[in-house]
């Protein structure tokens, strides 16, 4: 038995040891805000600083924020903490930015309205490009290792401008119908429209926390932003002034959604959306003259039964079996064909959706996790094919656009993000980005033969995301790294021609091919 002095002892010695850890623990809350908070905002929702929320840091690493806190970061003003804090606090930061803030911060119209910058009044914006290039042939580049971009000339392959953008762009630049201004958006919710002509920022706004991409409607009137963080969409005028927001939600109200993406479907004049955590599919019309929306059964339309909606800027569902991820247009842009969540039994789980009847038609042959919004589609034959990337497995599929058929899978040394072509070249090229061993190799298909015929490589380097000029005789890849590179190949003879020294260009985005739609990027 102890005795009763010494238990005394023992609770004063434990109590004593517990006070010592609970002052030894950084408080990461005090630290946050006595160092971040003026530049990141009290509530971590961003301010001069990006927003440092879970929803906003999915894709940094641990340990990438960590080296972050610890040197800041190159060419902004984060400064470095590492003489300023000692490990444990800096630790204790790290994991401070990846929890929830409570209550949850909001976002909502006057927020948004109270964000917008005017940099530039449009009425004194010059008629013509202030200097001597192709304006068709012009490439966005967005650097994402110092948060920059860079314009380049197609042509010459020189940069003519360039400029510090937003954290995080995300979603691939969209441009206006004229190829005249382009709009980015950031994953902490800002939208800057781009004069090219006279190379300047002329608005900026925040459309919300999180944001997934934005979308410009194929007349230059609209532009609409997806966010995951509020759960909504926004649309704004050319000008980025908000119109209205939409709440991503399910008919009546129970259930909301982080959105998916937001493309534009520029023969239909509407935009397309996708929800990631409801099944369904949103179309939203910007024609004017847009058919009334009638919201579940019918017995006759013609006969006004039932109470419509207008159809102008109105929410049109396609209810589905499954979210979709992410989508693509056929050509024709009658069906989006989009790919859910991977399936448990490892079964295909990518659809087909019929836009004009509004339901699934179909369902892709394709298993592991295809990425068909990087897809591409090309004429071979008569026919109309689709070639995907997938994000689990070293393949790309061919499917039949008529038939909805899988014609023939392709191997790769591994899984890979992005397929580019062009309509003047004979070739695809595709990248194996998400394999350790082999994101050094861009593999070139012949469209002719459905074969893999030649590599390009940048040993121990990730290499991705080609983008061809307006003419097809280039192609241009990203060395996808902090000292990185922009490189010129030779699209006849996969030849190099040029180098450009970058920061991690994660993208290029050549303004003729994105106005019209070319069968080889994205849309």
């Amino acid at each position: 038995m102890i005795a009763p002095f010494l238990r005394g002892a023992l609770a004063l010695a434990a109590a004593a040891l517990l006070t010592a850890n609970a002052q030894a623990a950084p408080d990461a809350a005090a630290l946050y805000q006595q160092h971040c908070a003026s530049c990141h905002g009290t509530q971590r929702t961003g301010g001069m600083g990006p927003a440092l929320l879970p929803e906003s840091l999915e894709r940094l690493r641990p340990a990438e924020a960590l080296k972050t806190i610890t040197a800041g970061r190159q060419a902004t003003q984060m400064p470095g903490f590492q003489t300023t804090l000692a490990a444990d606090e800096i630790a204790a930061l790290s994991a401070y930015i990846r929890t929830p803030v409570l209550p949850a911060p909001r976002w909502g119209e006057d927020d948004i309205r109270a964000s917008r910058i005017a940099s530039v009044d449009p009425a004194r914006l010059p008629a013509q490009p202030q200097w001597t290039a192709d304006p068709m042939n012009l490439f966005v580049v967005v650097e994402g290792g110092d948060h920059h971009v860079s314009i380049l000339d197609g042509d010459r392959f020189t940069v003519m401008h360039r400029f510090a953008s937003r954290y995080a762009l995300h979603g691939g630049p969209k441009f206006t119908p004229d190829g005249r201004h382009v709009f980015f958006g950031s994953r902490d919710g800002w939208i800057t429209k781009f004069d090219l002509y006279s190379l300047q920022v002329v608005a900026e706004v925040r459309a919300g926390l999180n944001m997934r991409n934005v979308a410009v409607s194929g007349d230059g009137r609209w532009v609409m932003a997806a966010n995951y963080f509020p759960h909504t969409l926004a649309l704004f005028d050319a000008q980025l002034n908000l119109v209205k927001t939409y709440a991503a939600a399910t008919l009546d109200g129970k259930a909301t959604s982080r959105v998916s993406a937001v493309y534009d479907a520029a023969p239909r004049r509407s935009f397309v959306v996708a929800l990631k955590d409801i099944p369904e599919l949103w179309e939203i019309s910007y024609d004017p003259k847009a058919e009334p929306i009638h919201d579940g059964l019918v017995h006759d339309y013609k006969m006004g039964e039932a109470i419509a909606k207008p159809g102008y800027l109105g929410v049109r569902r396609t209810p589905l079996d499954e979210p979709l991820d992410d989508f693509f247009f056929d050509q024709g842009y009658r069906h989006a064909l989009g790919a859910t969540r991977p399936r448990d039994d490892g079964k295909p789980s990518a659809q087909v959706v019929n836009l004009d009847v509004r339901r699934k038609i179909a369902e892709l042959p394709i298993a592991g996790m295809p990425h068909l919004g990087s897809g591409i589609t090309f004429q071979r034959e008569g026919r109309t094919l689709l070639l995907s990337p997938n994000l689990k497995d070293g393949a790309l599929d061919v499917i039949d656009m008529q038939t909805w058929q899988r014609v023939t899978t392709l191997t790769t040394p591994g899984p890979g993000f992005f397929v580019r072509s062009h309509e003047a070249t004979p070739y695809a090229w595709t990248d194996s980005m998400m394999s350790p061993k082999a994101r050094d190799t861009l593999s070139i298909v012949d469209k002719r033969t459905l074969a893999v015929v030649a590599q390009v490589k940048e040993p121990g380097k990730t290499l991705a995301h080609i983008e061809f000029t307006k003419d097809g005789r280039y192609a241009l890849a990203s060395v996808w790294e902090m000292d990185g590179a922009l490189i010129v190949y030779d699209a006849a003879t996969f030849k190099e021609v040029k180098r450009l020294p970058m920061s991690k260009p994660v993208g290029k985005y050549n303004v003729f091919n994105k106005i019209t739609r070319s069968e080889g990027t994205s849309h």
